[in-house]
């Protein structure tokens, strides 16, 4: 049993970065930013990651669920209530809900840190998608039973938790029947500032993390909060977009040494996650997670494209000694 659940957890990982993107490649031509590429290569070179993940989750051992899976799941509902009440009806906006709620949990609950964070994602979904808290809470808890169903599914790779929460908010929408919330595309103009603070942000919460010592969720909440409170005054016009693009980039460095190794693979990651932000903000606009399955879709192509020679050789390797 155990190892369905997990199989089903590995889907979902896949499946939800799969809509996100395919909804960019869909978009009505008028959102378009010329970046059908982008997601179509992202979702091409990540699947290099999904084929040796699947057999790697085939190899580990389980001794089925616990009572902490049941603390982990609560703590991503809980976390998703509380990020929405203090985004909508405190006025904080999504990014410094999540981040603050993030950095609270991160200094005084470590224990559940991963699956509160988780949690706030969900909470950052627009009213206009979630009007009020009990869809939300329904979304929170199937997060949080997706959260458990993904143990050891794509560990360590940055946004893992994002996407984990639009899973929970795309069934949501699914089940209640509810539309996504209207999305207009940036401007093309903007693209050379995503991309640079997607890539600095992404290194920042490395370099918290790696020289400052803090947990993955701190260095990210981190970031998030200073750029949600600083842009938007610094930067009156597009203040509020690259604080979005900052936290979503934080997600990036995320991701453990065993995945992207190197500096310059986290900072690869954090540019190429500006250009998937870019592409994919008509896609499943409104739902929480957006921003971390954007993180996630991005790591695992960097990952994907660094694995792919050693791939090709392999399979090479295989065909002539067949021959």
């Amino acid at each position: 049993m155990y190892g369905s659940i997990r199989v089903a957890g590995y889907l979902a990982l896949l499946a939800t970065p799969a809509a996100l993107l395919l909804g960019a490649v869909r978009a009505p031509p008028d959102l378009h930013v010329g970046a059908v590429w982008v997601p179509l290569g992202v979702g091409l070179t990540g699947t290099v990651v999904a084929a040796t993940e699947r057999r790697r989750l085939s190899r580990l051992e389980g001794s089925g669920l616990a009572r902490a899976d049941a603390v982990d799941a609560l703590a991503v509902a809980a976390a998703a209530v509380v990020t929405y009440v203090l985004s909508v009806h405190a006025g904080l906006g999504p990014v410094v809900a999540a981040a603050a709620v993030g950095l609270l949990v991160g200094v005084g609950l470590p224990r559940i840190d991963g699956p509160a964070y988780c949690g706030t994602f969900v909470g950052m979904a627009s009213p206009a998608v979630f009007p009020s808290l009990e869809p939300v809470a329904v979304a929170g808890v199937i997060a949080g039973l997706a959260f458990v169903a993904t143990t050891g599914s794509f560990d360590g790779f940055g946004g893992k938790y994002g996407t984990i929460a639009l899973f929970g908010c795309i069934t949501t929408v699914a089940l209640l029947d509810v539309d996504y919330a209207a999305a207009s595309a940036l401007e093309p103009r903007l693209a050379p500032a995503v991309v640079l603070i997607a890539g600095v942000a992404a290194v920042a919460t490395v370099a918290l993390r790696t020289r400052g010592g803090a947990s993955s969720v701190v260095a990210s909440a981190a970031v998030g909060l200073v750029a949600g409170i600083a842009f938007p005054p610094l930067f009156p016009s597009l203040g509020s977009t690259l604080a979005v693009v900052a936290f979503c980039a934080s997600f990036v460095g995320m991701s453990g040494d065993e995945r992207l190794a190197t500096t310059g693979q986290v900072a690869a990651a954090g540019c190429l996650c500006g250009l998937v932000y870019f592409a994919v903000v008509p896609s499943l606009s409104g739902a929480g997670g957006k921003l971390g399955t954007t993180a996630f879709a991005s790591c695992l192509a960097v990952a994907g494209t660094l694995r792919l020679p050693a791939v090709v050789r392999s399979r090479l390797g295989r065909t002539a000694s067949s021959d």
